[in-house]
């Protein structure tokens, strides 16, 4: 279902189940506790004995799927094995449920669908969506546990995915289709190669792996989906083509069928759309005020009931009730953006970079809707703004309304450098949204600091931050009560400097997201030259670090996956003591890399310090084959970072 890009909490207040000994364990979850397992590493906490998933289709287009899987429980970790969740919505029934747990002393229990507990998303005013969740009894290190259950739907589209790798090995994995005998299908494996199904039946396939190697989790990985093994398959009648999972094409024509109508301009919203723009002095100006006012004065509230979870609301309700969305938000935004003779289309898109399945169409992949704006002549957005650029339709302007830190001219990060799919007035096309470029996520430090001969160091740091360096921290600032962002700032303080004492700081534009966030920090830091004997030894790049632990540890099996670009530079001066006399200072460093450069420079001139530094991150993806390159080039920084400016002392 399309939702919001903010995190969902799953309400759960998962109690005990009661649980009834020595009851009916199947024979399937019997045979796979006592088949033999190979040795695997000492930090395994489970293995998944078995995942199976049959799917069966009736001739009306009913979809009931049987859900089979069993865990060994090895370490303290694996414990979480023991809580199942199983969604359904007012499309999707759970006709059974049933788990089992095997204590390594052979105690046998089971649960069933009455001891389950019902939970649902707490950011959604009203949605059909919601979560058995069972709490399987024994499931201790040692335990075989396991589940059952059936998905009983009619869904609107005729698809499905089974995930069959985890961060934990699998020893047997099975995937069983039977469709009606007028019907096929076609399948594709995502992150593995494809494995032949074997012929089980009249219009009856079953595809079978084994001992499947687990996805080991690292940091600033690739999204899961972008490598883990999947399997995905799509079904239709032979004779009637599949209107929302043959290609992106014909997604784009189901989808905006559902929307079509939606975004009908009523006179309540001519008449809005009109003051909005009243004495705007060019088309960008207009646009910009439109998506303000979507942006800032529609709440962000989820009504999202079957089909719901794909189809917007019509403009007229989003507008008169004053929330939506963020496909109730586009559609609105849509709308009065044509009431001044401005064209817009939806993008369907996930908030997790390479999350889509390029040569998988589905709408199972998306969970965000943002909007194209079609640019007119005369429009001149900022130059690095995220413009598409269409061969059809021209300059495309991205704009996502429901973030309400990220002002029109920004695009998220976590949306940039992503595909998702343009939905057009009468087609649907797969595109490549833009990566910003560094100068548009940019941190600028200059600070003025004072050094006396007890080694103290007292000063003034002052921000300028633009793009995410600015949104994210909005954001958290106007989280908290005025009286707690101290402790924020502090803590960025104490993350430049160890020690640092804030002691005084000023914030301009906190509450303008059109505007770069500027800070101030005064700041003392005790004892922050060292002596040694008649030296005075401190780091004069005082600010914080741009090398990384990233690669240390064990080798990387991963690619490396940033945020977004980045540049950032420092310009700092010191003011050294009086008396002392600058015996040495750390070199001059350059380092140059496709994905990224770092520069430092530093001058001196009586007793007046003068040290700058840029770092400027290109591209948010490091293949493997480029890490060795990243770590040395962490490495190089690391070393200039350790470098120490040396003062004499008087004689």
């Amino acid at each position: 279902m399309l939702t919001s890009i903010c995190r969902l909490c799953l309400v759960l207040a998962i109690a005990f189940t009661s649980a009834t000994a020595l009851a009916g364990t199947p024979d399937w979850l019997r045979d796979a506790a006592r088949s033999p397992l190979p040795g695997y590493p000492e930090d395994t906490d489970a293995v998944v004995l078995l995942d199976e998933s049959q799917v069966a289709v009736s001739a009306s287009g009913e979809v009931r799927t049987t859900h089979r899987k069993a865990f060994k429980i090895l370490r303290p970790g694996g414990r979480d094995k023991g809580t199942l969740y199983v969604y359904f919505d007012s499309q999707t029934d759970v006709p059974s449920l049933k788990a089992w747990g095997i204590t390594a002393a052979g105690e046998e229990f089971e649960v069933k669908k009455g001891d389950a507990i019902t939970a649902g998303y707490s950011e959604e005013l009203y949605s059909d969506t919601r979560y058995l969740v069972l709490k399987i009894p024994g499931a201790q290190v040692g335990s075989v546990v396991g589940y059952e259950y059936q998905q009983l739907e009619r869904p609107s589209v005729l698809q499905a995915v089974w995930a069959f790798q985890d961060e934990i090995p699998m020893r047997r994995g099975r995937f069983v289709l039977e469709l009606p005998s007028s019907w096929t299908y076609t399948a594709t494996w995502r992150n593995r190669d494809p494995v032949k199904p074997q012929q089980t039946g009249n219009n009856r396939w079953t595809w079978e792996l084994n001992d499947v190697e687990p996805v080991k989790s690292e940091p600033a990985m690739p999204t899961w989906r972008a490598i883990a093994g999947e399997f995905e398959v799509s079904f239709a009648p032979r004779d009637a083509a599949s209107q929302n999972n043959g290609s992106w094409a014909q997604i784009g024509r189901w989808y905006g069928q559902t929307a079509n109508g939606r975004k009908e301009v009523t006179p309540a919203i001519r008449d809005k759309a009109r003051e909005i723009v009243r004495g705007a002095a060019d088309p960008m100006q207009k646009i910009a005020w439109l998506a303000s006012y979507v942006q800032h004065n529609i709440r962000y509230v989820a009504i999202e009931i079957g089909i719901g979870g794909y189809q917007p609301h019509a403009a007229q309700e989003v507008f008169a009730s004053g929330y939506g969305d963020c496909k109730d938000k586009a559609t609105l935004l849509s709308a009065m953006l044509h009431e001044i003779g401005v064209d817009s289309y939806y993008v369907l898109i996930n908030n997790k970079r390479d999350h889509l399945a390029p040569d998988f169409p589905s709408m199972l992949g998306f969970n965000h809707v943002i909007l194209a704006i079609r640019l007119p002549d005369g429009a001149n957005p900022d130059a690095l703004a995220p413009i598409l650029h269409h061969a059809k339709l021209g300059r495309l302007l991205l704009f996502d309304p429901t973030d309400y830190t990220t002002p029109l001219g920004y695009l998220p990060p976590y949306l940039q450098a992503s595909q998702g799919l343009l939905v057009t007035d009468t087609d649907g096309e797969l595109v490549q949204t833009p990566l910003l470029p560094p100068v548009a996520n940019r941190l600028l430090r200059t600070a003025r600091f004072t050094l006396d001969a007890n080694g103290v160091l007292k000063g003034t740091v002052d921000e300028v931050r633009f793009g995410p360096f600015a949104t994210d921290l909005r954001e958290s600032l106007l989280n908290l009560p005025a009286k707690q962002r101290q402790t924020v700032l502090q803590s960025i303080l104490t993350g430049l400097i160890d020690g640092a004492v804030l002691t005084g700081a000023r914030i301009a534009a906190l509450h303008d997201s059109d505007a770069n966030l500027a800070i101030s920090y005064d700041l003392t830091v005790p004892a922050y030259a060292q002596h040694s004997g008649n030296l005075f030894l401190f780091r004069s790049c005082v600010l914080g670090h741009k090398s990384s632990s990233l690669l240390e540890g064990k080798p990387r099996t991963q690619p490396v996956v940033f945020s977004h670009a980045a540049s950032e530079s420092d310009a700092i001066d010191i003011t050294l003591p009086a008396d002392y006399a600058l015996d040495e200072v750390p070199r001059n460093a350059t380092y140059e890399y496709p994905f990224a450069t770092y520069k430092s420079e530093i001058t001196a001139s009586g007793h007046l310090l003068h040290y700058t530094r840029t770092y400027e991150l290109k591209d948010v993806r490091v293949p493997l084959e480029k890490l060795a390159d990243l770590k040395k080039f962490y490495s190089d920084i690391a070393d200039e970072e350790r470098g120490w400016a040396v003062l004499r002392a008087p004689q």
